[in-house]
């Protein structure tokens, strides 16, 4: 088979590329450079170095001609910060690119696509209480884009989305994500333990996450599916005593849960900044609060029978961890996440 993919060279897609090159398939990927340096980026990938955007009509055509699937690897999640209104930034984003290349997807022959989501869509919707999507925009936008991806299947043209959730791993040259999380529980290291919510959350390595997006996107499909995936459940309390063991602090750290009250207090602050700085968090804190108290877990056997094996979870915490205190530590100019 052929696919065509946006973001092959980022965290996810190149791993995503790697397994479907060994299972022999053939892959092209568009990539704004530079690309991270000293990336295991698999050499038999097609990478053609081009803004989509800058591209006509016409031009993506015919780099869609002749691939079976369609997968977009790419967009912003909700780490990510802009002013406010988030909304239409996570159009643009997650949601405007699928609405132009779908169509010429289809028109080429194209059969299947396959999409990065989030697990907070499996969650918005299994929590439809309240008010809860409209006061995350977050959600919505990836509700937004699910629905896009339902409207858009036919006969003849089929959209998985993978509803993904923490994901561990690094790629050399790339700034991970959880410089985020250890800028959050450093604040707390003068304290005796640290305080944190009682819930916990679903998890894939970065490898998994390649897995389930070969066996999507080489699978046979009909009409659309949001597919949520997870090879892990994890507490918070065993998995921050994994982040103190990497940050070279030891595992064990008191963790002591705290009520979503007590955390929902110590947002204020963060509230007040994003509001100097005209910041519209993606995510209600407030809501975050409650939802980090839960245990948002997922049923393992949707990415296993995608494909996803064993793998060693714990190590890819640390690791992730451990690289993300050195870029820390050392100030790296390393490529971002946004963008690929």
């Amino acid at each position: 088979m052929k696919i065509c993919m946006i973001g092959g060279t980022g965290l996810l897609g190149c791993e995503a590329a790697k397994q479907l090159i060994a299972k022999g398939h053939q892959v092209s990927t568009l990539a704004l450079p530079p690309l991270p340096e000293g990336a295991p980026i698999p050499e038999e990938m097609e990478i053609i170095f081009q803004d989509i955007n800058k591209w006509t009509d016409e031009e993506v055509e015919n780099w869609l001609k002749g691939a079976d699937a369609f997968v977009f690897a790419a967009g912003v999640d909700e780490r990510v910060e802009f002013e406010a209104p988030v909304l239409p930034k996570y159009h643009k984003f997650n949601i405007a690119p699928l609405e132009r290349i779908f169509p010429l997807c289809k028109k080429v022959g194209v059969k299947h696509a396959t999409v990065l989501g989030s697990y907070f869509s499996y969650w918005a919707k299994m929590h439809t209480e309240g008010n809860l999507i409209e006061r995350n925009p977050y959600f919505k936008s990836r509700l937004a884009q699910e629905k896009f991806c339902e409207d858009s299947c036919d006969e003849n043209f089929s959209v998985d989305v993978l509803e993904l959730p923490y994901i561990f791993g690094t790629q050399p040259g790339r700034r991970p994500v959880w410089t985020i999380l250890i800028d959050k529980t450093k604040i707390m290291d003068p304290l005796p333990c640290t305080f944190y919510p009682g819930g916990g959350t679903a998890m894939l390595t970065c490898r998994q996450v390649g897995e389930c997006i070969c066996g999507s996107a080489t699978r046979e499909s009909k009409g659309f599916e949001a597919l949520p995936c997870a090879c892990y459940n994890m507490k918070w309390r065993p998995f921050l005593k994994i982040v103190y063991d990497a940050r070279g602090m030891g595992a064990n750290r008191p963790i002591i849960y705290v009520p979503s009250w007590g955390m929902k207090l110590g947002t204020i602050p963060i509230i007040m900044d994003y509001k100097k700085r005209n910041i519209e968090s993606g995510m209600n804190i407030f809501d975050t609060a409650d939802l980090m108290a839960e245990d948002i877990f997922i049923d393992t056997g949707i990415a296993k029978k995608l494909g996803a094996t064993e793998d060693d979870i714990k190590a890819a915490i640390f690791d992730s961890i451990k690289v993300s205190c050195q870029v820390a530590l050392e100030g790296k100019q390393l490529l971002g996440m946004k963008g690929e």
